[in-house]
Parts: structure tokens; sequence; C-alpha cells
């Protein structure tokens, strides 16, 4: 039986304490984009997570208004493809076009969509840029066709509780459609959501609060 070699792994004498993504991601399959397969997104814009962290991708999406300035930091500072958020919500019509082909020539590998947004729009941005889109879907009662004819490439499943459940139900319809999900807060949650069909898996971090409890407790024991 042939024995698989240990994977080499090299470290820096300072930079050993590096935020891993759960084991659990590696069984995806991934999304091939340009050439480079995706499996782990870290969902945060905190520039230190995103600096040390094994994650395949940066998924910058946040609760306020997408803003140039943002992204084109994130972007500069990673060394990891970003897909960055412009809008879909609050944020619309022909701002969100802007706001993806800002995101395009700053240097992001895609960019996402919030739920909201109408087919119409959805083809605006699609068309105007030259990097894949991505269209969070939230619920059942999303037309996935009508997003994938309106130029969605991928699609980014965020049902909470339910995302196993409407994963398994997209990739019913959609044998050979790319599918992003959240892989929940356990090695239980994610091992599910891939099972049920999801490519990629976003995964979001501790705060850089909690991850310091931990420092500071090694601290004060040595």
């Amino acid at each position: 039986m042939e024995t698989k070699s240990p994977i080499p792994t090299v470290k820096s004498r300072l930079r050993h304490n590096i935020l891993q993504m759960p084991a659990q991601i590696r069984k995806a399959s991934g999304i091939v984009i340009y050439g480079r397969r995706i499996k782990s997104l870290v969902f945060t814009t905190d520039l230190a997570i995103i600096k040390n962290c094994d994650a395949d991708a940066v998924f910058a999406v946040y609760p306020f208004t997408p803003q140039q300035s943002i992204s084109d930091a994130i972007i500069k500072a990673s060394s990891i493809p970003v897909f960055c958020g412009v809008g879909g919500g609050t944020t619309q019509g022909l701002r969100t076009v802007s706001l993806a082909k800002d995101a395009e020539s700053q240097g992001a590998m895609g960019v996402v969509l919030n739920a909201p947004i109408s087919d119409l729009n959805l083809l605006a941005v699609s068309q105007a840029v030259d990097i894949p889109v991505i269209i969070t879907v939230t619920d059942e009662k999303t037309n996935i066709a009508s997003r994938i004819q309106a130029g969605a490439s991928i699609v980014n499943v965020a049902a909470a509780a339910r995302t196993p459940e409407l994963v398994r139900q997209i990739r019913m319809e959609h044998p050979d459609l790319p599918i992003i999900a959240t892989g929940g807060p356990t090695p239980q949650t994610i091992a599910a959501t891939i099972q049920a069909g999801a490519n990629a898996i976003t995964y979001t971090p501790p705060t850089a609060q909690e991850l310091f409890q931990s420092l500071m407790a090694k601290y004060r024991d040595a």
C-alpha cells in the first residue's frame, strides 16, 4: 500500500501563530478561478487576520456602504485573492456598477452582490466587469436560473442553519453551478455543508479580542 509523504512545513522565527482554517474545508472540491483553486474564504476585513491566516482567499463583505478606499486597502495588503462586496442591498443601481468596476481595476478576483439586488442590476454589473460575479442567496424563494441568466457565475449561500438544506436543493437543480456557502460554527456543520454540495466555504474567524484572550492567558502563565 502506497503511503503519502509528509508535507514539508516552513515557518519563520516569529510568524508561527497563524490562524488556520478548519481542516474539514480541505474536503471541499474547491472552485478553480484563473487557475487557482479556492476552497476556504476567510470572512473578514481585518487586515491583521488577513495577513496571518492560511485561507485561500478573502471574502471582504461588510455591513456598511461599500467604499473604494476599503477595498483598495484590503487588496493591496492581502497576499491572497480578494472577493469584494459591492452592494446590492442599500447600495444599488449605477453605484454598484461603478464599485464593481473599481474593485476589478484594484485587482479583486471577484465581486459579491447582496441578495436584494434586482436581476437587471445584476446584469449591468456582470456586463461591466470581466471577473466572477457572486450573488448571495438567503432563501428558497430565489430564482437561481434567472440569477445565472443575469450573469451570476457563482452563488454564495447564506441561510444560517438552513444553509446545508438550501445548498442541497440548489445542487440538485444545478449540478455544475459553483457554490460558496457559510460553513457554520462547528466542524460538523462545515462537513454537512460540503456534503450537501458546497464547493467552497466561507469561515468567520474569531475576533481579535478573542484571539488575544488565549495569548494573554499564555503570557500570564509564563
